[in-house]
């Protein structure tokens, strides 16, 4: 297919995959493919942009081992028409592309992309079995074939090194240097293919990459060698580097596979969550029987059959007696949940027992699966501040490394020429640097997939650095220190009548309501009065709207539940009568009499609340609330939580300008919060948290995402983020020292080759093994939680 097939003009027709389609994603035969809209529903999305309509992709780019390749797919990207912009983070070989579609398709950029070096892959099929079997099975025989001629070519060398000259006849010491000659050349050949490649694609490009001075190394040492084999008395001397070259490419592959296979972990949450939602699914047909089919034909309304083990395609609606379901990557839920007939299932949640029917109620981007897939792709493609500043640094810093390997070099080859060489390999090699690249978006991606894992996203890696550094919370009240519900706290009856034959009476209204006020009541009821009346068929429970209920049969009203107003009550003589509270939302029930019962709502602050607050003092750091309703139901949750320092009645407006004034005193400031008034604040400060409840345009302001609503994982974060900034730390400061002690002792001929490719492999293993230890977050102690004494203080 020529490259003018692939660039066809703008508003061309998309070509279409046969319905039956089910083949690999492959951009080497067929680039159009990645045009098909079914394809694409899986990967892209719509991004309005200004003034035109742009559509959004995250790619795994294949063959991209460094920073500089991140950059050369980013140059070749952003040379192409009509590409918005284009980002990939190395670490984690992902690539965030932003295009417009009129201008060109996403074949194009595959194929700019192909010539480049490197391969484009939607992430589903990237992170698939099939594709992680193959790159793993290739890496295994690369790295089996150097180890084994490495070690029959260090057999060979042996002697040499145990023997003093001319105790080996000349004839016999030819013949095993010609034996390891062989024995190299499928390390040069095929092992060390993968850097040859890499140095060669950026070479063409006018870029030096971190296997170009491994490549220069390679070749140095093996076509010395070759030519001491040839002519012993030559100008390069009798020394064969064989047994060097072929043990530090063994380390540096092995090292480079240990190092995949970590980095893999590190984002492990994320690819076992986009991986979750099935490939096939059985829909019933209208017979009642069942057919195979792909998750990409499915629409709004099919009835699915899912078996235990497998992932819900869809958010759904059961249809069967029951569903034992495991949300815990979807909600932080660590428990499996059941749900009954009619309950909602969510997509990428695994059925763990038995056979479910469901019918499908959202599909694809419609789904909250989706949503929580697109919050990590960011997460996982940004590059924070550290990363950033390294990729700026790696290219120029490779080219020092070769100046000095050259110097090294050629000052050695003035003393002594046969060392020469082993000092500018040794150089090249020692100095690459792998392990400062890997230092920082090791250390955060294995953060974000451990918290992944609780169920809490991470949108902006950076916020990991942010957050290590705050010194003060804001807290939003409603729905974040207090429940999403109303529940009763408190029944004041009539004298003679009970609390529980107030909530019978009161049931017979409230359950004919969804007002949450009604259904807290209805809640209360039923936990604590074991009889509970039922409605008679001759009355009936009218709704006003904005008053309350009335139950009413045909010789008139019997009983209202609602304001005072719609019960005829004077709210002044309940409270002087000691009917009522004041400052707290109350419902009254009434009858032909009069006053009946006051119901004392609460919002109920959330059960770890108070412990998260205090956990989070203990941390030294300070807490506020931020509320906008009104002081004296602030005051009450302050006291229950232990907040001592409370701004009530606040406009957005105002919430915004006491963040910014907390700011300009020096404050580094973490807001909590999930209503949709929370957006601009969320935004403002420094680092924030969006409860997973909370309304999306919250959400899409925040830096972390707590799914389960639990204010203790926000505590878990705050560890979390000090010790990821604490790894990081550790890491660069071991990259740095590494190279300040390596690169002196390669300089002055201590370190041979060998043990140049087995440092360069150990640091960038150490460095991502140090950021492994960030994959388990620990459990931390709960401790007494302090009395609270003084008032809170009200501003």
């Amino acid at each position: 297919m020529s490259d003018s097939t692939v660039a066809q003009q703008p508003g061309a027709a998309v070509p279409t995959l046969p319905e039956g389609h089910r083949g690999p994603l492959t951009v080497d035969d067929d680039f159009l493919v990645l045009d098909d809209p079914v394809e694409q529903a899986d990967f892209t999305r719509p991004c309005p942009g200004q003034g035109r309509d742009l559509t959004e992709a995250v790619l795994m780019v294949q063959g991209m081992y460094c920073a500089a390749c991140a950059n050369t797919v980013e140059d070749v990207l952003a040379a192409m028409p009509g590409v918005e912009a284009a980002q990939v983070h190395a670490a984690t070989r992902r690539l965030t592309v932003r295009w417009d579609p009129r201008q060109v398709r996403l074949s194009a950029l595959a194929r700019a992309v192909g010539r480049a070096g490197y391969r484009l892959l939607p992430m589903q099929q990237a992170l698939g079995v099939e594709e992680r079997l193959a790159e793993t099975r290739k890496a295994l025989w690369r790295l089996f074939v150097a180890g084994f001629c490495m070690m029959q070519v260090m057999m060979y060398a042996w002697p040499s090194y145990v023997t003093e000259p001319g105790e080996i006849p000349a004839d016999i010491d030819q013949l095993l240097r010609w034996a390891s000659f062989v024995l190299s050349i499928p390390v040069v050949v095929f092992s060390s293919g993968p850097f040859f490649q890499s140095a060669w694609r950026d070479l063409k490009h006018g870029r030096i990459g971190m296997d170009t001075p491994v490549s220069i190394g390679i070749l140095a040492c093996f076509f010395v060698s070759v030519a001491a084999t040839y002519d012993p008395s030559g100008p390069w001397g009798e020394d064969v580097w064989y047994d060097s070259l072929t043990m530090f490419v063994f380390f540096l592959l092995g090292g480079r596979y240990l190092e995949f296979r970590l980095r893999d972990r590190t984002a492990g949450a994320l690819d076992a969550l986009m991986n979750r939602l099935p490939e096939l699914c059985e829909r019933q047909l209208p017979d009642g029987g069942f057919e195979s089919v792909s998750i990409k034909r499915l629409a709004v309304g099919d009835v699915v059959r899912v078996q235990a083990g497998q992932a819900f395609p869809g958010d759904a609606t059961v249809l069967s007696e029951g569903a034992t379901v495991d949300e815990a990557l979807l909600t932080g839920e660590s428990q499996p949940l059941t749900r009954r007939r009619g309950e909602s299932v969510v997509a990428g949640s695994y059925n763990l027992a038995g056979t479910a029917l469901v019918r499908i109620d959202k599909l694809g981007r419609d789904t909250r699966f989706a949503q929580i897939v697109s919050l990590m792709e960011q997460a996982s493609t940004e590059k924070p501040r550290l990363v950033r500043l390294v990729d700026r640094i790696a290219a120029p810093f490779l080219v020092l490394v070769m100046l000095s390997a050259a110097t090294a070099g050629y000052y050695w080859w003035q003393i002594d020429p046969g060392k020469a060489l082993a000092v500018a390999v040794a150089v090249l090699i020692v100095t690459c640097p792998c392990a400062l690249s890997l230092a920082t978006p090791s250390a955060l991606l294995a953060s974000a997939g451990a918290l992944a894992g609780r169920g809490i996203l991470v949108r902006r890696l950076q916020a990991f650095e942010t957050l290590a550094r705050v010194d003060t919370f804001v807290f939003d009240k409603t729905g974040t220190l207090t429940q999403d519900r109303v529940v009763l706290r408190e029944v004041i009856a009539r004298p003679g009548l009970s609390r529980a034959d107030a909530l019978a009476l009161a049931y017979r209204l409230s359950a004919a309501s969804l007002h949450p006020v009604s259904r807290a009541i209805a809640q209360a009821a039923r936990e604590e009065v074991s009889d509970l009346p039922s409605l008679p068929g001759d009355q009936e429970v009218r709704d006003i709207p904005g008053a309350g209920l009335v139950l009413s049969n045909g010789a008139g009203q019997a009983y209202r539940l609602g304001s005072a107003r719609h019960g005829g009550l004077d709210e002044s003589a309940l409270l002087a009568e000691g009917h009522t509270v004041p400052d707290a939302p109350c419902a009254y029930l009434t009858d032909a009499d009069g006053w009946l019962a006051t119901f004392v709502m609460d919002e109920g602050v959330r059960a770890d609340a108070a412990e998260a607050i205090a956990a989070l003092r203990r941390q030294g750091l300070h807490v506020r609330l931020l509320s906008g309703d009104r002081l004296a139901a602030a005051l009450r949750v302050a006291r229950q939580v232990g907040v001592d320092d409370v701004v009530a009645e606040a406009s957005p407006e105002r919430k915004l300008q006491e963040v910014v004034a907390l700011q300009q005193q020096g404050a580094t400031i973490a807001m909590v919060g999930d209503g949709l008034n929370d957006g601009p604040v969320l935004a403002r400060a420094d680092v924030s948290f969006a409860l997973g409840h909370g309304a999306p345009l919250t959400q899409s302001q925040s830096d972390f995402v707590v799914q389960s609503g639990r204010l203790s994982e926000v505590v878990q974060t705050v560890l979390q983020a000090r010790r990821t900034l604490q790894i990081v730390k550790q890491n660069l400061w071991w990259a740095g020292a590494y190279n300040a002690v390596s690169v002196p002792m390669a300089v002055v001929g201590w370190m041979p080759p060998w043990a140049a490719g087995l440092g360069m492999a150990l640091s960038s293993f150490l460095v991502i093994g140090n950021a492994m230890r960030l994959g388990r977050i620990p459990v931390v102690a709960s401790e007494p939680i302090p009395t609270l004494q003084p008032e809170p203080l009200v501003r």
